[in-house]
């Protein structure tokens, strides 16, 4: 059997290797047929000739098979050797961080006879409620508005997000919004700066350039939104002569600068639009890129 594992989002995926390796465990108690393999650094001839020796604790062999898709001789190797593989009863785990071509032969022999897993970045709904899980691991109970607050400071680093649920849940079994503001410092993306400057200076060409260019980077279009509409909250505070009193000594700096640009009229109704687009993307009405187009162009 063949399990392949990849995507972007490696802490979901590592989880679910360590998932299955600790699952092989409880049943070979032995550990001696568990084996790691790094196609950048072992030689398919060495994998090849351990996987098929014979194992003299009658146990099956659990294979866990790094960065196959780095290597093309390895690939190819493997390519040509695939009926051993996907005849035995051993089990061998592709590990793959990060995306996989799809137009891959590989992946695509994969995909007709092996069980494959992509774990893409999480973003909305399945979100809330991964980090809901999470907080369950530790018997933590989040409100809503906690959840909300910790995507906003953390965005969607599952690393990070798991790393800041076990610290909230050390600190309080009941997590609220407030306590998110004491603990989580929030994540400064200085780049999503230069887009509300250009979309300040209604340089909407370069505003929209700047986005394809958080997109092409691998940002999710939710989260470039979720830090837009952060922002324009921000300066809507500033404006009003208020501010958050845990907001960042530099988000503050930024947002009295850019706040000179617009007048208040113009910030809540860019507000207002960034809660439409909200909304459009969530229910279904426009996908997420495109209404990120149309946002920048109608402000």
């Amino acid at each position: 059997m063949i399990i392949l594992l990849h995507g972007p989002d490696t802490y979901r995926s590592r989880q679910k290797l360590q998932e299955i390796v600790e699952r092989y465990r409880k049943v070979h108690k032995s550990g001696l047929s568990l084996t790691y393999y790094d196609a950048l650094s072992d030689s398919f001839e060495k994998f090849f000739d351990e996987f098929r020796q014979f194992t003299m604790f009658k146990e099956k062999k659990l294979v866990v098979l790094q960065n196959v898709f780095q290597s093309e001789s390895f690939k190819e190797k493997f390519l040509r050797s695939q009926k051993s593989f996907f005849k035995t009863d051993n089990i061998i785990v592709i590990f793959e961080q990060g995306k996989v071509l799809k137009g891959d032969r590989l992946f695509k022999q994969l995909s007709k006879e092996a069980k494959t897993q992509e774990f893409s970045i999480l973003q909305g709904t399945p979100l809330r409620n991964w980090v809901k899980k999470e907080f369950e691991k530790y018997s933590a109970r989040p409100e809503p508005q906690a959840v909300e607050k910790l995507i906003e400071f953390v965005g969607f680093d599952s690393w990070r997000i798991a790393s800041e649920v076990k610290k909230l849940a050390a600190f309080n079994k009941s997590v609220d919004e407030r306590t998110v503001e004491l603990l989580v410092s929030q994540k400064i993306d200085t780049d999503i700066f230069k887009t509300i400057d250009a979309i300040g200076a209604k340089n909407k060409k370069q505003a929209i350039a700047l986005l394809k260019k958080h997109l092409l980077s691998g940002d999710p279009p939710l989260y470039l939104l979720s830090m837009i509409n952060y922002q324009f909250r921000n300066l809507l505070l500033v404006k009003s002569g208020s501010k958050h009193p845990n907001m960042h000594p530099f988000v503050a700096r930024k947002s009295a600068e850019q706040a000179r640009r617009f007048s208040f009229e113009e910030l809540k109704r860019i507000y207002r639009k960034l809660l439409e687009t909200d909304l459009n993307i969530k229910t279904g009405k426009l996908d997420a890129e495109t209404a990120l187009d149309l946002l920048v162009a109608e402000l």
